[in-house]
């Protein structure tokens, strides 16, 4: 960059009144490395700005997560191309602010313009990610009505958004429509049945990209190891690993090692995956020793589990999680004076918690929770709603299980800590507004906890209702009373 703007500088007057492309090569170069002062300078200063001027700054600023400014710009745009437009769908989207991506992707069509592939990629996506169904099938259909045909990039694109938006059986419609099908395609479909637990369809899915002629790369193997821990096929899933390093030859990244890792301690084979994680040849990372935290806790092993946790603070001083994995621990045993230790060092060492929170989308609008979400406009409705549900569910033969607090408090205060976790919230506000035997789909950034899929259960038996939950692991679909994933999470 400094040769680039030493030439710019040196070049005569004429060249850069002239040629609007210089300015916008430079601008563009500036936002690269992350100069956004200079690319502004140069904004300001050029004598004539044309529609890719105005794009490659906003999409800079998008780049460098300065979305106020970016869309500060876009609006002053007095002509916007579908340039303009997709590099806000894209940017928003790629900032994380889903919803606003999907707005501003609506106005789009709204003011007459055509979405090109990327548009259409990045709608898509911000549905996926938020479990946004019917906008996501609303795009769908403007792919029909339009005339539009799927090719590798939007049917995989389809393909993940069902996928992710709890409706397996579209996404598989859409895949089996699709005529061109590259390895992302197929990874896709792959992943999609893994996550919602259906290892035999993954398989079988497998076994045709084969039969194809595509070769998998280590997505997919990553795809097929998920589908085998999910549903406690051990021996499938090490066969999996194996053939990965020796039949395709492979080199296995710390996500394929952690998957193993968590296959094995999922099934309680929990020295056998102590013994994985420290003979692996790249150093474990924070996530590989979570995997087999997580498993100890589940599988109640509190020796290892202390032993994993030091390990964890070693890693990660100032993660969170190192410090709520090791309270947990000694909230399992009772020992309450080590939780408030724990707990006061994290607070000495100002780390905070990632709370928690999920998405719901009611009448095409998406609505956001997070635990102990008192703000919504619907609050006192929305927990009185949560006490009618739970009141329900009790007369059944739920009882909470305030194990998954961890602070040594009563119970009724632990059952009030277990009552605003966001997905009940969630929930709550689903059943007050949709008409009966509407599916309810959840979207959760955390691993949902054992006394929220027990409520779950209920809920979706006394609804009448089908439950779809997505947590960051997997779905969990809660039919009659009956979890998908058979209690094995």
């Amino acid at each position: 960059m400094g040769f680039a703007l030493q030439v710019f500088d040196e070049s005569p007057e004429r060249n850069k009144s002239e040629s609007i492309l210089l300015w916008n090569v430079l601008i563009n170069g500036c936002c690269k490395v992350g100069d956004l002062d200079k690319a502004m300078e140069l904004f300001e200063a050029m004598p004539e700005r044309n529609i890719g001027s105005w794009n490659s700054f906003i999409n800079g600023l998008m780049k460098n997560g300065d979305l106020n400014k970016a869309m500060q710009l876009f609006d002053e745009m007095k002509e916007k191309d579908v340039v303009s437009w997709t590099t806000i769908v894209n940017g928003l989207s790629q900032n994380g602010d889903h919803q606003k991506a999907l707005s501003m992707f609506f106005k789009m069509l709204e003011a007459g313009l055509r979405p090109n592939d990327l548009t259409l990629v990045s709608a898509l996506s911000a549905c996926a990610k938020i479990g946004a169904l019917e906008a996501g099938v609303r795009i769908h259909n403007y792919f029909v009505e339009n005339g539009l045909r799927l090719n590798k990039a939007t049917a995989a694109a389809l393909v993940d958004m069902y996928a992710k938006c709890g409706n397996i059986l579209s996404a598989s419609k859409v895949f089996e429509e699709t005529k061109e099908r590259d390895i992302r395609t197929w990874s896709v479909m792959i992943w999609g049945w893994a996550i919602h637990g259906f290892y035999g369809q993954a398989i079988r899915c497998f076994k045709k990209m084969m039969f194809s002629g595509i070769k998998p790369d280590a997505v997919v193997f990553l795809a097929l190891l998920t589908a085998c821990s999910h549903s406690g096929q051990v021996d499938l899933g090490l066969n999996f690993f194996d053939s990965m390093r020796f039949d395709y030859s492979i080199e296995p990244t710390m996500k394929h090692y952690t998957l193993v890792v968590d296959l094995l301690g999922r099934a309680g084979r929990l020295d056998e995956a102590m013994k994985f994680i420290q003979r692996m040849p790249i150093s474990p990372d924070f996530v590989a020793w979570g995997a087999l935290f997580c498993a100890c806790t589940a599988h109640k092993n509190i020796k290892m589990a202390e032993l994993v946790s030091e390990k964890l603070l070693q890693l990660e001083p100032k993660h969170p999680g190192s410090y709520v994995f090791l309270s947990n621990v000694y909230a399992a045993v009772g020992r309450w004076e080590d939780v408030e230790r724990v707990r006061m060092l994290m607070q000495n060492q100002a780390v905070g918690k990632d709370p928690g929170w999920s998405y719901i989308e009611v009448n095409g609008q998406v609505h956001s929770f997070v635990a102990g979400d008192h703000d919504h406009t619907h609050a006192r409705e929305i927990y009185l709603k949560l006490e009618e549900i739970v009141s329900g569910a009790r007369e059944q033969g739920y009882m909470p299980e305030t194990g998954w607090v961890l602070h040594n408090i009563e119970e009724e205060e632990k059952e009030d800590a277990l009552g605003s976790h966001s997905e009940k919230l969630a929930l709550a506000f689903a059943l007050m507004n949709t008409s009966p035997g509407t599916s309810i789909r959840i979207v959760k950034n955390l691993r949902v906890c054992g006394d929220c899929h027990s409520l779950m259960k209920y809920a979706s038996k006394i609804s009448q209702r089908e439950i779809i939950l997505r947590d960051i692991k997997r779905f969990h679909h809660f039919k009659y009373g009956v979890c998908s994933c058979g209690d094995y999470w």
